[in-house]
């Protein structure tokens, strides 16, 4: 009984400390509200997510309700789209939202264990499905790519499912390897092996962007994962060569670099560099506090695809310099949060839950980083949307689900510091 009662006493006390090393900032867990669930007056279901992060997920998703209907409601003009009102886009917008948010609430009741159970099996169904687009009447073609799989009404793209799967297989991969991590054939090979093949059947779509943002998630883990950093670099530098050949090898990719390296020149202002001189005018129209609401003169069939790869130009045109600054700063604190829950699962010895919060940071943010510099002409034009913001199905149900993710490991990491379990 005295053991008992000893070691009782033993982890009272150790709760104490804890706590008192959270509060003093020794611990690299953040818990807002109230510390830990010490104080009896405050419900566990409110110290159990990050709501600064929902808040600023739930600002990203309805500023870019009102402005997909900016850009889009001039779009029954064109007769392309004359059997569309001008409700159309936005309608089927904020649809795919309500349904990536219930998928993103049955997401979060998930349990991270389970997660990592998953991982193989649902990175063999991602692969059945790139599979699966590519075939004839299975999927279809819009703009020359084979992209999507028809459900009825929907069009499910399965590359964005291919990022969440890489993204569990990759963390789960590297807790599997990380006591071979010192050695390349064992620990690298076959992950790189993997993501090739991913790749190849992405590239086959064609779907080169979204082969950029896996490549970098499956990097960007490999490297948080700890593997030698020799081979990191040369894996990188292998990576950038192959972009490198693709590129040159495509004659119609080529002519976007070169369009995008002088856009408003005779060559390409009609061509490869149309979209981006009018995403250029666009923000330039916008100056500083932009013409407001609404007033966008290029997306009134000027700047093709205004609602989706090029909605942050009628942003920018609308809003000005004010409002582009607004959206960068929402993603770059977005990422920023989302890679310190990662540190702080980390912290906690869940390697596991860290490595996929950290690798939807660097998807999010990467992804928006191209989108941002496409729009800005700082890159060549690539085929890749703004996070939460642009119209599209499936691309915002996968932004959802992984920050529900995200969302649970934060509520993991906290429900551990309060002294129960994940």
């Amino acid at each position: 009984m005295s053991a008992v009662v000893g070691k009782l006493t033993s982890l009272a006390g150790g709760k104490r400390r804890l706590a008192d090393a959270a509060r003093e900032g020794e611990l690299p867990v953040r818990i807002s509200g109230s510390e830990f669930a010490r104080t009896t007056s405050t419900p566990s279901r409110v110290l159990g997510f990050d709501q600064a992060l929902i808040w600023v997920c739930v600002a990203l998703l309805a500023f870019g309700i009102v402005m997909v209907y900016s850009a889009s409601i001039a779009l029954p003009d064109n007769p392309r789209f004359a059997r569309y009102s001008p409700y159309h886009f936005v309608g089927r917008h904020a649809m795919w939202i309500a349904l990536s948010l219930l998928a993103a609430l049955v997401a979060f009741q998930v349990r991270m264990d389970w997660w990592e159970k998953m991982a193989r099996p649902l990175f063999l169904v991602s692969l059945a499905l790139l599979i699966a687009v590519l075939i004839p009447h299975v999927g279809s073609v819009v703009n020359g790519a084979r992209r999507w799989i028809g459900f009825g009404p929907i069009n499910f793209q399965p590359s964005e499912l291919a990022k969440i799967a890489i993204l569990l297989y990759a963390s789960d991969y590297m807790v599997r390897k990380m006591e071979v991590k010192e050695r390349f054939f064992r620990a690298v090979l076959p992950m790189a092996i993997a993501v090739a093949v991913v790749g190849s059947l992405l590239l086959a779509q064609p779907d080169m962007g979204a082969f950029m943002v896996i490549a970098v998630i499956a990097m960007g883990i490999l490297f948080l994962g700890g593997v030698n950093a020799r081979m990191f670099f040369v894996i990188a530098t292998i990576l950038v060569a192959a972009f490198a050949a693709m590129i040159w090898t495509s004659p119609w990719r080529r002519a976007r670099i070169f369009a995008y390296l002088d856009p408003f020149s005779e060559d390409h202002a009609l061509g490869k560099g149309y979209q981006l001189s009018h995403a250029l005018i666009a923000i330039g129209r916008g100056e500083v506090f932009g013409v407001g609401l609404g007033g966008s003169i290029e997306k009134l069939h000027w700047l093709p695809e205004a609602h989706t790869d090029f909605l942050l130009s009628v942003i920018g045109e609308e809003f000005g310099l004010v409002g582009l600054t607004c959206v960068i700063f929402l993603f770059f604190w977005l990422t920023r949060r989302i890679m310190g829950i990662g540190r702080q699962a980390i912290a906690l010895d869940r390697v596991f839950s860290g490595l996929v919060a950290q690798g939807v940071g660097l998807w999010l943010g990467f992804q928006a980083f191209i989108n941002i510099g496409v729009n800005l002409g700082a890159l060549p034009t690539k085929g890749l949307t703004l996070p939460f913001m642009s119209y599209g199905g499936s691309a915002i149900m996968a932004n959802l689900v992984a920050i529900a993710i995200v969302m649970r490991v934060d509520a993991e990491n906290r429900q551990l510091m309060r002294g129960g379990r994940a």
